[in-house]
This record gives C-alpha cells, sequence and structure tokens, in this order.
C-alpha cells in the first residue's frame, strides 16, 4: 500500500501512524509545511504557499484564501510526485487548512481521507463556555465561513477520521455517518509510570521537592484554564509550604482571541497573584523525555479545557499514572469517571480546585487506585498498540472502497 499523508505541521498526527504502516511494508510520504524534519520510516515533502493572504481581504473570506493557496502549493508537490510516476492508493489529509483540496484533481484514482477536528458552530461551545455574552452578528457569519474548507474536504472526500465522539458530535448530522471515531492513540510503553522518580531537568532540579503540582499546555491561555490553574496555585502554596508548581508551555495563545500587544495571560498572573516565585516553576515548551519526566515525577497533574479539543497531555498524563484533576467539561467526560480514573472539578471554581489539590497532596496512598484505574483506561481503549492496528484496518478498507 502507498499513503500519502498531509499536514502543515510535523509530525502532528500522522507521524507515529506512518511509521507503524511503515513497518507493516507500506509506502509512506509525508507531505507539509514543516522545513528541515525528518523520520524514520517516511519520505517528507515539503509545500510553501507563493504568498500571503491577499491584504484587507474581506474578514469572512480569509481563512478559504488561505486553505486555497496552501492547497495549491501541495497540489504543486502532488504533481511533482506524480511526475516521478508516484501513484497513491490512499492520502490523508488534515482538513481546515486545505492541504487536501486538490489531490483528487491530481490522484482521481486514489482514496482521500479527511482528518477532522473542529467544526465551527454558532454560537460554538468553547465560545459560549468562556462569554455569557450571545456572539454579535459579525463574529457568527466569520464563524459560520471558517467551514469553507472544511466543507470542501467533507464533499468530495472518500471518508473521515475524528479523534473523540465529542468532536464528531460537532458535525452537522448528514455528515456524521462519514466520519469514523479514531483518537490518535497513546504510547503506553513510553508513557508509563517511574515510581519513586524525582524531577531534575537540565535547568530545574527539584529531586528534593516531595509535592510536584503539573500543568501542561501548548500556550497559556483560557481555553486550557491557564488563569484559574495559577489563581489555584497562588491558594495552594499558602496551605501547603512545600508545594512546587511546575508549568510546562510557551508564553503565548496557541487557542482563542489575542491580547494587547505585550500583554500575556502569564504576565498577568505573576503581576496580580500572590505566588511563591521560588516555587512556581516555568520550563517552556521541553523535549518529549523531558516532559515525560514531569508526569511521572508529578504529585497531581492538572487538566482544563473549554468544550473543545482535547489535549493528547490529558491522556498521556493518564498513561504515565498521574493523579488527574480535570475540568468537568464535555471532552473530559469522553475519557475521564470523576473518583474512578481522576477527579473532575467545576472549571471556574478555583478554591475548590486548590483544595482539591491540597487534598490530593495531603494523602497521596489515598489516590492510588485512581492512579492505577486512569492508566489502565488509556491503556485498555486508547494504546497506539490496539489503536493503530484498527486504524490500519479501517484505511484497508477504505482503499478497497468498503469504508
Amino acid at each position: 500500500m502507498d499513503i500519502l499523508f498531509l499536514h502543515d505541521n510535523f509530525p502532528a498526527q500522522f507521524g507515529r501512524l506512518g511509521q507503524y504502516l511503515n513497518r507493516a511494508g507500506w509506502r509512506v510520504r509525508f507531505a507539509t509545511r514543516r522545513e528541515g524534519v525528518a523520520m524514520d520510516g517516511v519520505e517528507v515533502v515539503p509545500y510553501k504557499p507563493h504568498r500571503e493572504v491577499t491584504k484587507d481581504i474581506h474578514p469572512y473570506a480569509g481563512a478559504f484564501e488561505k486553505a486555497v493557496l496552501n492547497g495549491q502549493a501541495a497540489a504543486r508537490a502532488a504533481l511533482a510526485l506524480k511526475d516521478k510516476g508516484v501513484r497513491p492508493d490512499l492520502i490523508v489529509a488534515h482538513s481546515g487548512w486545505g492541504p487536501g483540496f486538490y489531490m483528487k484533481d491530481v490522484w482521481p484514482d486514489a482514496k482521500l481521507v479527511g482528518y477532522y477536528e473542529w467544526y465551527y458552530n454558532s454560537p460554538g461551545p468553547d465560545v459560549a463556555f468562556l462569554n455569557d455574552d450571545a456572539p454579535g452578528d459579525h463574529d457568527r457569519l466569520r464563524a459560520r465561513s471558517r467551514n469553507a474548507p472544511i466543507l470542501m474536504d467533507l464533499a468530495h472526500g472518500d471518508a473521515g477520521l475524528c479523534p473523540t465522539n465529542w468532536q464528531q458530535a460537532q458535525f452537522p448530522p448528514l455528515f456524521r455517518d462519514k466520519l469514523a471515531v479514531h483518537h490518535d492513540g497513546v504510547d503506553t510503553a513510553y508513557f508509563a509510570p517511574k515510581p519513586g522518580a524525582r524531577l531534575k531537568l537540565p535547568n530545574l532540579d527539584l529531586s528534593q521537592a516531595d509535592e510536584i503540582i503539573t500543568y501542561v499546555a501548548r500556550g497559556m491561555e483560557p481555553y486550557r484554564g491557564f488563569p484559574q490553574f495559577m489563581e489555584a496555585l497562588a491558594h495552594v502554596q499558602k496551605m501547603r509550604p512545600g508545594a512546587h508548581g511546575v508549568i510546562v508551555g510557551a508564553d503565548r495563545i496557541a487557542y482563542g482571541a489575542a491580547l494587547p500587544e505585550g500583554e500575556s495571560y502569564k504576565t498577568r498572573a505573576l503581576e496580580t497573584l500572590d505566588l511563591d516565585p521560588a516555587r512556581t516553576h516555568f520550563t517552556g515548551l521541553l523535549p518529549r523525555d523531558q516532559y515525560r519526566a514531569v508526569l511521572q515525577a508529578s504529585s497531581v497533574h492538572i487538566y482544563l479545557t473549554v468544550p473543545f479539543v482535547l489535549s493528547w497531555s490529558m491522556m498521556e498524563a493518564m498513561s504515565a499514572g498521574c493523579l488527574l484533576i480535570a475540568s468537568d467539561t464535555s471532552p473530559v467526560r469522553e475519557v475521564v469517571s470523576d473518583g474512578k480514573t481522576g477527579l473532575l472539578t467545576d472549571f471556574f471554581d478555583t478554591k475548590a480546585l486548590a483544595e482539591k489539590i491540597a487534598d490530593a497532596l495531603e494523602a497521596p496512598e489515598a489516590y492510588r487506585g485512581i492512579r492505577a484505574a486512569a492508566r489502565q483506561t488509556i491503556s485498555e481503549h486508547y494504546a497506539v498498540t490496539k489503536l493503530f492496528p484498527q486504524k490500519k484496518a479501517f484505511l484497508e478498507a477504505v482503499a478497497a472502497g468498503l469504508g
């Protein structure tokens, strides 16, 4: 089988799956905008739009033009491959940014599978969760327009993949039967518990600390509850004089509206909250092995999210045996059972979150069963050793016209 993945980022959701398929004898290519990247078993094919989006374009049309430019660049790379004799059986393309737009025009006989993360409803569950006021007319119309690239992919794709049932449910009923739910999977052998682990990173030595509260996100933003976590951390530090907070992520906004120039939620937290700087540690983004070390040394791991795309980090933390305290929101509830595989808490109630953290630090042995059950849930339902063979079978069925 010959397969081509397309995603602006790399390795994103496709890298590990590509390696698995390559080990199974497939020819694997990955087209991406990322430069200077490589992966064993995967042939990387670069593409790059020839220009930026038109200045002052209508705000409803900007996302679509960006996707068209992206799709054009990916199509040019695909045509170059076709000239070399490449004929993929399957194409798997991330939807929303346009790389799969024109693949059927390059290879009409190839089966096209879209990877669908999100559909923009109005008001969206994420936006409504953070804002009491209904979105204005402009915001609603712009949100509707953002679906144009996704709808184009749905129209001409042969099948679709969606990571969770909750994400699939955001799509119009008309399309849901086309979206098979397959999570990306967790490497449970890599993200495994390490009893007695102590945290020592190149730039942070907490090997003597007994109480480590961990938080992981790509950015520091309301979508992932960063302001609420920092407020709760300030409370916990007053209750637990030996408690350290370790925050993994970049000082940026990955999801949601940007702040005014020069402001950040990290700066706001440090300026407005009574945090102990000696016990508040920002690591920035970490290499995979150091990130795993943070999870393995965690006393309690916090994951907060609005109703939006579920983060890999929550499930990797569960796989690593963390005691998870997470927001009681829809995507979380699909995976976490309150009091059994983790503790759920109100997203906005920072005092309740602080109390749950303090209780967990006070009596860690009482939560040993929850830690074990969390790992068991991931091992049984989300491990790559189980999901990759299922995804391979799904792709084979699509290639055979049975998907």
